[in-house]
């Protein structure tokens, strides 16, 4: 994706609904919509402007937003001084792939962003995916879970071929030395570059057709 992924913010406080616009336009990638203050106005929001994203609030003056968010079809987070377990699951059970509960810093929401556009690059894809591509893109969602994670077997592996190489490697490399397509191993490799784990470094070859090269990060921030 090249374009700014675009975000719609209801709220029916106004004051709140411009904190969290600017919130949004920090985030590299991303671009607020003009905020709207009731669920009336959110879904005619959602079919004219069509974002990617909708940061709902619980309590607006015309709707309850749990009620509206599930007629919205379109990527939602909560965003909310609701702090029940009820409205939690409610919101989950709906489609709110986060729930923030105010008030909250604009690091944590920063972060989710991110999250989200990782699992929106993870799932950009026209190929079939299998079932760790999908767990990957799902952990995007959910970055604190990110540091300690444990790796598949494959994702391993694909590490295990650069860390091997005394060389950058391109994606056909590891897919040779892993045994997969190249198709699974860029998959695996953007992943990885997503997270920070390797770099990927643009350089041309003999035929003048430039390559992307992939290495294990080392500590501080230069690849190997």
């Amino acid at each position: 994706m090249t374009e700014d992924l675009r975000v719609l913010i209801v709220d029916d406080d106004f004051h709140v609904a411009r904190l969290h616009v600017a919130y949004v336009e920090e985030a590299p990638g991303f671009t607020a919509l003009d905020p709207v203050g009731g669920g009336e106005a959110a879904a005619r929001a959602v079919q004219t402007h069509r974002p990617d994203l909708v940061l709902i609030d619980v309590y607006l003056p015309d709707w309850n937003g749990l009620d509206i968010l599930r007629g919205l079809d379109v990527d939602a987070f909560v965003l909310s001084a609701a702090s029940d377990a009820e409205s939690v699951r409610k919101a989950i059970r709906r489609g709110a792939l986060a729930y923030l509960i105010k008030p909250f810093s604009a690091d944590m929401l920063a972060e989710r962003l991110r999250g989200y556009a990782r699992y929106r690059r993870l799932l950009d894809t026209e190929n079939a995916l299998d079932q760790e591509a999908v767990e990957r893109a799902l952990r995007q969602l959910h970055p604190s879970d990110g540091g300690g994670r444990p790796r598949s077997v494959t994702e391993r592996a694909v590490l295990e071929a650069l860390t091997r190489s005394a060389q950058p490697s391109t994606a056909a490399e590891v897919a040779a030395a892993v045994g997969m397509s190249r198709a699974t191993a860029q998959r695996y490799l953007s992943s990885l570059v997503e997270e920070g784990t390797v770099d990927v470094a643009l350089r041309y070859g003999t035929t003048g057709r430039p390559e992307h090269q992939y290495a294990p990060r080392r500590p501080g921030g230069g690849s190997s």
